[in-house]
Order: C-alpha cells, then structure tokens, then sequence
C-alpha cells in the first residue's frame, strides 16, 4: 500500500504541529487531522493539510502541583469513532494515552486500522509511575498498539522498560519540530534590547516553567557586580504580577523587561533581536520552544528537566542545568556575558543540530512508520 490514509489525533493543535502535518499531507495526501481545542491554521499553511474538528476538550484538575503538570483527566469527545469509521483510514497515530487513544484501540477489530501511539517524551507529571492502574492500562494499551513513536530517548525508555513495550516496535525521532519560516511569517519590528547579550525566556508564567528561578540566577547576578545584559520575558501567566513585583525589590529592572503574550508568527522578530534563549522549566516532555530557538540560530541554556534537554550538546549549542541552582543557573549565563563570541558560535551549532530535525524528516520518519505498522 503506497499511500495509506491517515489519521493524526491531536487533542490540541497548536501552531507548530501545522508544518510537519502540511510535509505529512504532501507524502501522503489522505491524511487527515482529527482536532480539538482548533485555532485556525498557522499564517503561511492555510488549507496545507486536511482537518476536521471534533469537539472541544475539557481538562479535569485531579491533584494540583506548582512545580509538575499534576494529575489531570482529560475529556475528549466520544464521537471520534464514528468520525474515524467514515474516514476510513489504515494508520491512525494517536497522542499519547488518552481518551481518543483508547477509543481507537478499542476500535480496531471495528476500523480494521493500525494504531501508532505518539508519547512525547518522559516526566515524572505525566509517567504515572507511582500509579499501578494508570501503569497497567497504559501496558495494555501498548501491547494493543501496533507501534509506538517518540521524541526522545527519556520517552523510549519509557516505553521499553516500564510499559513492556517491544524495542522494534518503538521508534525514537523528534517529530514534534518548528519551521523558522512560521515562526517568523509577520514582518512586525521589534526594538533592540538595551543591554548585550539579551535572554529571552518564551512561554507561560507560572510556576512550573520556572521563571521565578531565571530571576533568582538574574539577583545572583547583579550580587557578582554584572548588570550589563537584558532578559526579555515573552508570555503572560498567573505568576506575571508577584514576579514583576520581585524585580522591583530586588533592583532588576534595569535588566528584565516584560513583554507579555506574543503572536506565535511574531517570534522570530523577537528570538532574532535576543541572544540566548533560557528553558528554566522544572517539568516539560519536550519543551518545544528549545527547538523554536535552536531553528532560529540561538544558543540555549536548558533545565535538565525538560525532554529536549537531549538536543542541548554541553559546551557546543549551549549548556544544560538543574535550574534549582542558582548559583550554577547565574555562572551559565555569566559566561555568555564574559564572552559575547560564544552567542555566534553556538548560534551556529544550534542551526546545524535543527539541520537533522525538520518539518520534512518528521515527515519521512512518520512514513516510515505507517509502513511499519501496515506491513504484512
């Protein structure tokens, strides 16, 4: 079967899966994205890949956590079978082990498809290690499945070792990837920062992305005598106020400036004007963002808790840390500001990383896996 029709089931659709959908689509032109949580195509990908939109999702709180994704439920539409049955497809790839997920393996002897589930990466918030009926649903759901795919080598191990997973039946590839062009499709200006070189932090303001840690490195900083750098905060959140308020007692405001929420087709302008782009999240499966910055040609300084922390070679295109030291968190950024060469050089390092993975080798790699998964 040369070109199966598929099915990507994506309980939140969110901008940067659109560039590897649209290299998917033009491989395999049957391929369709089942939805929820839709807000329109990314600028540049109009109409470049097929949709249909289920329905909204609904996330039930079930243990909270600050410094971790918590416990959460999340409730999905229940007609996606039905849509599926009228799709037809052969291959259905299904994020991570969720409704949709089981619903579709359930379906199988119905849809007579193959399913592929896509774990995004490990973390202690989403694993459920210490949840033996979570554990042994999940197991079952693997071993119902007819592949496995993940980002990262924390995600197969995962897989393999704790679910039971066959090793020839997981495959690591990163597959959730940017394209610059989207990142940078508005020709918005942005200003220069006021002091070099300028860290840029993108995403939510909360606690689990750790940005009171990245100005608790900034206060350690100013301690040592060094004031010349920027850190320009990209995004809003619930900690947005409390953190503004410390810059204020603790004399930063000089260095940080907060920008709030951002267009996503208008990051590149601002990762373009940045210097070093900083992850200091205590818990992410992946942290998509690293690779936005790594395709845009920037250096990162990554939390080790965070799954794209395997893209980040120490001392090549950046460095990697436990960002609950603040004294190791304060000497990385140190070094950029001692010696501004290393912002080019490892912005150079950073580019030939991402060179390996883009939208189209996302989207070889998944044909390559539907084949997998249909062969006799």
């Amino acid at each position: 079967m040369s070109s199966p029709r598929v099915a990507w089931l994506l309980t939140s659709a969110f901008y940067y899966w659109h560039p590897m959908l649209s290299q998917l689509a033009q491989r395999l032109p049957d391929t369709k994205a089942f939805v929820a949580n839709w807000r329109g195509y990314a600028s540049g990908l109009e109409d470049s890949f097929a949709v249909d939109i289920v329905g909204d999702r609904k996330i039930i709180p079930l243990l909270k956590s600050k410094t971790s994704y918590g416990s959460n439920f999340t409730f999905l539409p229940l007609n996606i079978v039905n849509r599926l049955l009228q799709f037809k497809p052969q291959v259905i790839f299904s994020n991570s082990f969720g409704m949709w997920t089981l619903l579709a393996l359930l379906s199988k002897p119905m849809g007579h498809w193959k399913v592929i589930i896509a774990y995004e990466g490990s973390s202690p918030g989403v694993d459920y290690r210490n949840s033996p009926v979570r554990l042994r649903l999940r197991r079952l759901m693997v071993k119902w499945a007819d592949a496995c795919i993940t980002n990262s080598q924390a995600g197969r191990d995962y897989l393999v070792k704790l679910l039971k997973a066959p090793e020839d039946e997981v495959f690591v590839q990163p597959y959730e990837v940017p394209a610059a062009d989207a990142l940078a499709e508005s020709e918005t200006a942005i200003a220069a920062p006021a002091k070099r070189p300028c860290f840029i932090f993108v995403g939510s303001v909360k606690p689990r992305k750790g940005v009171h840690l990245l100005l608790q490195a900034c206060v350690r900083l100013v301690e040592q005598g060094y004031q010349d750098y920027s850190v320009w905060i990209v995004g809003d959140g619930e900690q947005c106020d409390q953190l503004q308020t410390f810059c204020i007692e603790q004399g930063l405001t000089e260095q940080v400036q907060w920008l709030g929420r951002v267009e996503y087709d208008q990051l590149g302008g601002y990762f373009a004007q940045a210097d070093v782009f900083v992850l200091p999240t205590l818990e992410d499966t992946w942290g998509m963002v690293v690779l936005e910055a790594m395709v845009l040609g920037k250096p990162i300084l990554c939390s080790t808790l965070a799954g794209a922390s395997e893209l980040i070679q120490d001392g090549e295109n950046g460095y990697r840390f436990d960002p609950r030291d603040a004294e190791v968190f304060a000497a990385r950024m140190q070094q950029f500001i001692a010696n501004p060469a290393l912002v080019n050089e490892m912005g150079k390092a950073s580019t030939a990383v991402m060179s390996r993975y883009t939208p189209a080798a996302a989207a070889d790699f998944l044909v390559d896996v539907a084949a997998f998964a249909i062969a006799p």
